[in-house]
């Protein structure tokens, strides 16, 4: 399942959730203040498409995680 983000309208909160692609952002709640005014945010990408040098994924080497402590 993957990891989408979101931003509360009410409270400005930026969470992450753990969801199906199929689920409606109807469902989802702000995790701080409970609104389900949400919106998904587009965040960046943590993998490249290597040209040959390298298969390592951007940002694997910088030491940047999220607050939930996924990268």
């Amino acid at each position: 399942m993957p990891i989408y983000e979101y931003k509360c309208s009410d409270c400005k909160e930026n969470f992450e959730v753990l969801t199906s692609s199929s689920a409606s952002d109807k469902d989802i709640e702000c995790s701080k203040c409970g609104s389900r005014k949400v919106k998904k945010t587009i965040s960046a990408s943590s993998f490249r498409i290597s040209s040959g040098r390298s298969s390592i994924p951007a940002g694997a080497l910088s030491g940047c995680s999220s607050k939930s402590g996924f990268s």
